[in-house]
């Protein structure tokens, strides 16, 4: 459901419920996030809504805070992506971690970077991830190294292969530069 709210739920929050779901606080999630929509006046969709709903009662969330999730109207994209960065990132030391890192290992297929703008803010990375194990616990273990590097609202989008993308993630995807490959190979990608 996280993955749903990319581009919608403000990243300070984003990121902390992406770490507590990686550290095994599934339950601690549920309670926290149908109060933050709520907060945050963030509405959701008929489709959302019962995802979040089916996903998040049966950890002890309150039915009460879940029902009052604004409905969602419809809404224009908020955000824009790039390819490349605002400046000069050429020795940025996150790529060259996350590169490093990430490179060939098991799990992973491609690590790609995409530069957010929108809502009046500075342009934000957004890196995003295609995995096809353990996209819960890699994305929790992205954010930290992001985290240990002085990003503090890190945006690590973990892209189980399975999941269509969101129109949030087929933007960013659109407008991204590799990073780097894992060891698992992309469907019709090579050879």
């Amino acid at each position: 459901m996280l993955l749903r709210l990319a581009g919608r739920l403000p990243d300070r929050h984003l990121w902390r419920y992406r770490d507590w779901l990686a550290g095994g606080a599934a339950d601690v999630l549920a309670r926290m996030l149908p109060g933050t929509l709520v907060r945050e006046r963030i509405p959701l969709g008929d489709g959302d809504f019962r995802l979040l709903r089916d996903a998040l009662f049966p950890l002890g969330a309150d039915p009460a805070l879940v029902n009052a999730i604004l409905p969602a109207k419809q809404t224009r994209p908020a955000h824009t992506f790039a390819a490349t960065s605002p400046t000069d990132d050429s020795g940025d030391p996150a790529i060259l971690v996350l590169g490093a890192t990430l490179r060939g290992r098991q799990g992973v297929r491609e690590v790609r970077s995409s530069w957010r703008r929108g809502d009046g803010l500075p342009p934000k990375r957004v890196l995003l991830v295609t995995a096809s194990a353990d996209v819960v616990g890699l994305a929790g273990e992205i954010q930290r190294i992001l985290r240990a590097l002085g990003e503090p609202e890190p945006c690590v989008e973990v892209l189980p292969p399975e999941a269509e993308p969101t129109a949030y993630h087929r933007a960013a995807l659109a407008e991204s530069a590799l990073v780097c490959e894992g060891a698992d190979e992309l469907a019709g990608h090579r050879g």
